[in-house]
């Protein structure tokens, strides 16, 4: 993605009224990826590749900016076929019953600088419970095709247990097979959908 320096908004000032409007995420160049503990010893990393986004942004008062993510849940990818499809199978996604988990926000508390903790609600086949994700904003730009684009990192920390995936199985040497820990990262650009106010 090629982004036109002279029109760049630069990370670092906590406030970007230019960013202000409605983007929606572009998987293309967007990362949802996940970490777990593998058998106490190594972390099998994983991500998903079909979701869409929608973030309404208030580049001068950020808390009032929001997000909206839907994940489909039959697309994680890690690498080994047979262990994507038991994630996606009833012992833990169970995609065919539940295609989708999704994200909402519904708050955001500015950390200092452009990081922030976005304060939201994640639901994983019937269960809803708060999560929070911390974000630093990398900046906003126009790409190569004229399109206005903001981008994000994030990090954040669960339990699976906790919305419901709790299969596991002991080793022989102690411990579980799969730690209950998932740590979340996102790599996130999205395109502004009302174009006109980017001019």
């Amino acid at each position: 993605m090629l982004i036109h320096r002279a029109k760049v908004a630069s990370p670092g000032s906590g406030s970007h009224p230019e960013v202000t409007g409605a983007y929606t995420i572009d998987p293309v160049h967007s990362t949802i990826g996940f970490s777990v503990r593998h058998a106490m010893i190594s972390n099998v990393r994983g991500r998903f590749h079909r979701f869409e986004g929608l973030l309404i942004l208030d580049g001068a008062d950020p808390s009032r900016s929001e997000a909206y993510v839907s994940v489909q849940t039959d697309s994680l990818d890690t690498g080994v076929a047979d262990r994507d499809a038991h994630l996606a199978g009833p012992d833990f996604f169970d995609s065919a019953t539940y295609p989708l988990m999704t994200f909402r926000s519904t708050g955001i508390t500015a950390l200092g600088d452009d990081e922030f903790r976005l304060l939201g609600s994640l639901r994983v086949k019937d269960v809803e419970l708060p999560l929070n994700i911390d974000i630093t904003f990398g900046g906003a730009g126009d790409d190569a095709l004229g399109n206005h684009r903001v981008g994000f990192e994030g990090a954040a920390t669960l339990r699976r247990s906790d919305w419901g995936l709790a299969w596991n199985t002991p080793l022989d040497t102690g411990g579980v097979l799969i730690s209950d820990k998932v740590a979340l990262a996102l790599d996130i650009s999205a395109v502004r959908a009302d174009q006109d106010a980017a001019s």
